[in-house]
């Protein structure tokens, strides 16, 4: 996402799945709120003079429910925290009060009169983890769950042919491996030769070995030979 400013902001933003999970849960522990109450003051006589604030006390929360907790807790309800999900702005910053309310006026629009409908339509549309209240308050929602790629393991895939080089590999540890693996990609993206012949260097010291091809291949062939001894 790109903003007026030019730079371009990454959000993990969220699944349908996940927003409909956390609505499900949050109207769970909504009627949770209500069994609870209803049950306590069931054993109770109201005075009918009081029966309705008592009706107005239990309900308040219920209704501002989403409000109050996306305000009072940094964009999230308590079925947006299971589901690792927070409400932010385009920029990735916390929302003002302002963009909280707007949202939550529009919920109407949104889930109240079209049951959701209208919501799920405009967030897949959208693409961008928008309902029309998200829109309006130029807010999203994302997902904080950590997203592990392929390139962030250990994990390599190698020929059926391939022939390891150097046994010594099995001195290190899987963290370890995945250090010299990070720091390697990093340094390969970045064209940083200085960082992989220190590296590399590092590695031949801490496994007593002496390599012949250069400082890359030898920790490309590392790396391979690390998975091939630790897959058999």
């Amino acid at each position: 996402m790109e903003t007026a400013q030019n730079v371009n902001i990454y959000q993990n933003v969220s699944e349908i799945g996940d927003r409909i999970l956390a609505f499900v849960l949050d109207m769970l522990f909504i009627s949770l709120y209500i069994i609870f109450w209803s049950i306590f003051f069931s054993g109770i006589q109201i005075p009918e003079d009081y029966y309705f604030l008592f009706l107005i006390t239990i309900s308040l929360p219920v209704f501002l429910y989403h409000l109050l907790f996306e305000m009072l807790w940094n964009g999230r309800s308590p079925g947006k925290a299971v589901m690792q999900l927070r409400v932010v702005k385009l920029d990735g910053s916390k929302p003002a009060f302002s963009n909280y309310l707007l949202r939550w006026l529009l919920r109407i629009v949104d889930i109240s009169i079209t049951s959701g409908a209208l919501a799920i339509v405009t967030i897949l549309l959208n693409g961008k983890g928008q309902r029309i209240g998200d829109i309006a308050a130029a807010t999203m929602v994302i997902s904080e769950k950590k997203t592990i790629l392929l390139l962030d393991t250990i994990i390599m895939d190698l020929p059926k042919e391939y022939q390891p080089k150097y046994p010594q590999v099995l001195i290190f540890k899987d963290i370890e491996i995945q250090n010299i693996k990070s720091i390697f990609t990093k340094a390969k993206e970045e064209r940083n030769h200085n960082i992989i012949l220190k590296l590399s260097s590092k590695a031949a010291q801490v496994m007593e070995v002496q390599f012949e091809e250069n400082p890359m291949q030898f920790i490309d062939t590392i790396l391979k030979d690390y998975n091939y001894y630790t897959q058999q």
